[in-house]
């Protein structure tokens, strides 16, 4: 890949879009992960406007640490950008105690719902600012296995790295010089309260998965396979399938012309 060539175009679509949709810039939410990083950073090379929001619910130390020490690089590398922590820890707290009074007991729901709480903060702040939400989603992520939130995380007015494969995030962000610690960090979407990776959810790492999707892609069956390439197809197959519900438009009912 092309990187400086791919920053450029990235950013150069960014602003395009902005420019053409008659808004100031961009707001982003930071997590101090390589998604969001390489996101915030493109959104600032416009030169627009950027808003970096950092939404700690119940957050880990080291996840909370990185991202400010991004925004933090951002502020000192570009002046354009602004950054605000929303502690969103009391509002899931309230959330969670309307939800289950009798206390947690679907971890799932409430791991998504941090992303739409988070989701609705970005919002606020995009349509308050006139601000468009850039999402952070790779292509894997948003192509191949669905691992994002409907209407959380996967709620954005636009994506500028969806078509990118996760190595190839990190091959950008490295180019952009993005801290150290967002690099050497396993990728995680900080949404369970613990220490769990990506490839722990998964079971698969990133470029497993993105071999896979290159392989589904060529029309490979499973025969074409043997050993641990057996058992990623079979994973990227399982999340591919449970999630397309994810990667499709949302079904609409059309009503028959002679019923109208």
């Amino acid at each position: 890949m092309k990187l400086q060539e791919t920053t450029n175009h990235i950013s150069n679509w960014l602003k395009s879009y902005a420019d053409n949709a008659g808004v100031k810039g961009f707001v982003v939410g930071v997590s101090g992960g390589i998604d969001s990083a390489l996101t915030s950073t493109l959104c600032a090379c416009t030169g627009l406007e950027v808003l970096t929001i950092e939404m700690p619910i119940h957050q880990q130390p080291d996840q909370a640490l990185r991202g400010k020490e991004h925004q933090a690089w951002l502020a000192t590398n570009f002046p354009n950008t602004k950054h605000i922590q929303v502690d969103l820890t009391p509002v899931y707290d309230n959330f969670v105690t309307a939800m289950q009074p009798n206390g947690a007991s679907h971890q799932l729901s409430l791991a998504n719902s941090r992303a739409r709480l988070r989701m609705s903060t970005l919002y606020y702040h995009g349509q308050s600012n006139g601000l468009l939400v850039a999402g952070t989603g790779n292509k894997v992520e948003d192509f191949g296995v669905g691992f994002y939130t409907k209407y959380g995380d996967g709620g954005v007015d636009l994506s500028p790295i969806a078509d990118l494969l996760k190595t190839e995030v990190f091959a950008l962000a490295r180019h952009l010089r993005i801290v150290e610690s967002i690099l050497d960090a396993k990728p995680t979407d900080g949404l369970w309260g613990d220490d769990r990776t990506d490839e722990d959810q998964l079971g698969a790492t990133y470029p497993e998965l993105e071999w896979a999707m290159a392989q589904q892609e060529a029309g490979k069956s499973m025969d074409d396979f043997s050993g641990r390439e057996v058992e990623v197809m079979g994973i990227y197959l399982k999340f591919n399938t449970a999630n397309k519900h994810k990667m499709l438009p949302i079904p609409v009912c059309e009503i028959p012309l002679e019923f109208k």
